[in-house]
């Protein structure tokens, strides 16, 4: 069976795993995951060993679902101590490495303007070589990691990577960033790294038929899991979806903020989130109404909504070209997308900054600034980008938030008005610590983390965007409404939420000023011609 020619099922999912725990942005970078590791991991399973039955009944209510909750039964702590130790062993060079940032912090703290150069010598010995000693303007000193270098180091390793392959049956996932997978979760738990050439062959066969057997040998599947390696395929080819050849540009909404863009000269997709293939009463498109080719990808930012490596690794084959702002490579918090997409198999991968153009067949990609969403963390690896083709202009707003108007009205005697945008409204946003917080050496106090959300516009702010800009139409995205998000955002709305009710409020402001306003869910076809 496994050496005849066969398609890979449209419901095989893939979960990338860093040390056994789902993999995002901040475990890509060996600049912040040791951070990640010792901080929240580390922490997690103390936590659940010592008193597992607190986050046994923690998680009995749906609103602490992504709170910091191990979502395995009691009885799993001995596994869970088991991969603490084993972490603690065999990770002591990332603990030492957060460690080591800590005291480095600590050093450059009494500087006040004074020569930097004598402090080489004195930095922890595990980091000396990896960062330059730097002052800001207002003779603020701090440390710039050598993120490349890092790449080449102890601090990044493949043999910490590995996927698991299930099959999912409905939209139904736990939230995924706060448990580690154990032993035993799946059969096919592969320890392979991400930019493993089987994973490219194995999602090939989406939509080409292949040899399982080939692919089997190429991963390394052990004989024990042949039988559920075998169940993934089918002799039944998958729906095919033709590449779009008309007029104009055909826009194909795939839920939260992931969006194909087609001319019959190119196809542009964004921030890929995508639902996988199985019986619903409730249609959207999937993996099989991609085109075979997509020409470029484009990333707004790296948080895990936009940047998810699931996706990207499944699609990786297809992928003419990806498109990544570029970082400012002087924190942690702001760790370069190019290198971790280098670095994971991505072949082709170019930064855009802000206002610079890249040229696409029958049009352009344009990198448009985004204030908000990050906390007031200096993070540039953030990026709006207005896409002109076939003669209309579509801005991908991403999370943008208009903390400061005059930004659009500048953007607007740069860009001039555009047909159509596209706006997140998740105006709420968990509160600083929830991303960030592992990344502190000092935690905030609770009042000045609540007071800094990753949130992007509420109406007011999204009225002045629209006002500046001019669309004539609007499209609010990215709102993580879709249920296939909720492993990720674990975001319920109802007509009483914030973010429904702000961005109604804009909707309805849109349509008196004669706009065509709209807040897509689950999926939406326009032609723009």
């Amino acid at each position: 069976m496994l050496d005849r020619p066969m398609y890979l099922k449209p419901n095989v999912a893939l979960e990338p795993l860093y040390n056994q725990w789902y993999v995002w942005w901040y475990l890509l970078s060996p600049a912040s995951a040791p951070l990640f590791v010792t901080n929240l991991h580390l922490k997690l399973m103390q936590s659940f060993v010592a008193n597992p039955d607190v986050h046994v009944a923690a998680l009995k209510n749906p609103l602490l679902m992504g709170g910091p909750f191990i979502n395995h039964p009691a009885s799993k702590a001995p596994q869970v101590k088991e991969l603490l130790e084993r972490t603690q062993r065999e990770q002591a060079h990332m603990l030492a490495y957060t460690k080591a940032m800590a005291e480095l912090e600590q050093l450059m703290a009494p500087n006040n303007g004074a020569s930097l150069e004598s402090l080489y010598p004195k930095v922890p010995d595990i980091l000396r070589g990896y960062v330059e000693l730097t002052y800001d303007l207002s003779h603020r000193a701090s440390a710039r990691v050598i993120e490349p270098l890092l790449y080449r180091s102890k601090f990044y390793s493949e043999s910490s990577q590995s996927v698991m392959l299930n099959m999912v049956d409905g939209d139904w996932r736990p939230y995924i960033f706060s448990t580690p997978r154990l032993e035993g979760d799946s059969p096919l738990w592969l320890k392979v790294p991400y930019k493993h050439e089987g994973l490219d062959e194995l999602f090939r066969m989406r939509h080409t038929p292949g040899s399982p057997g080939r692919v089997a040998e190429m991963l390394g599947v052990p004989a024990s899991a042949a039988a559920d390696f075998a169940n993934l395929f089918t002799e039944t080819a998958p729906r095919r979806t033709e590449r779009y050849t008309g007029e104009g540009v055909r826009v194909r909404y795939f839920g939260h903020a992931c969006v194909l863009m087609e001319t019959k000269d190119v196809s542009i997709l964004t921030d890929p989130v995508i639902s996988y293939e199985f019986p619903t009463d409730l249609p959207r498109y999937t993996h099989s109404d991609l085109p075979e080719k997509i020409d470029y990808v484009i990333l707004t930012h790296g948080h895990a909504d936009h940047l998810m490596m699931e996706t990207l690794i499944q699609l990786r084959h297809r992928v003419g070209t990806i498109i990544v702002p570029r970082n400012n490579g002087n924190s942690a918090a702001d760790p370069s997308l190019r290198l971790m997409l280098h670095h994971t198999g991505f072949k082709n991968v170019m930064e855009i900054d802000d206002l610079q153009e890249i040229e696409v067949p029958g049009g352009s990609i344009t990198g448009l600034p985004f204030m908000g969403e990050h906390s007031d963390l200096a993070i540039q690896a953030k990026t709006a980008h207005l896409v002109r083709l076939a003669g209309k202009s579509m801005l991908m707003a991403a999370d943008s938030n208009a903390i400061e108007p005059r930004l659009y009205q500048h953007l607007r005697e740069v860009v001039g008005p555009i047909d159509v945008l596209f706006l997140g409204m998740e105006c709420e946003g968990g509160p600083m610590s929830w991303m960030y917080g592992p990344l502190l050496s000092n935690p905030l106090p609770r009042k000045m983390d609540q007071s800094r959300r990753l949130n992007g516009s509420d109406c007011a702010r999204a009225t002045e965007i629209s006002k500046h800009l001019a669309p004539k139409e609007v499209y609010v995205y990215a709102m993580g409404q879709e249920p296939w998000l909720r492993h990720v955002m674990v975001l319920v709305y109802d007509d009483k939420t914030p973010q429904i009710v702000e961005s109604n409020k804009f909707m309805e402001h849109c349509r008196t000023q004669g706009i065509q306003a709209e807040r897509p869910y689950v999926r939406m076809e326009r032609v723009f011609k």
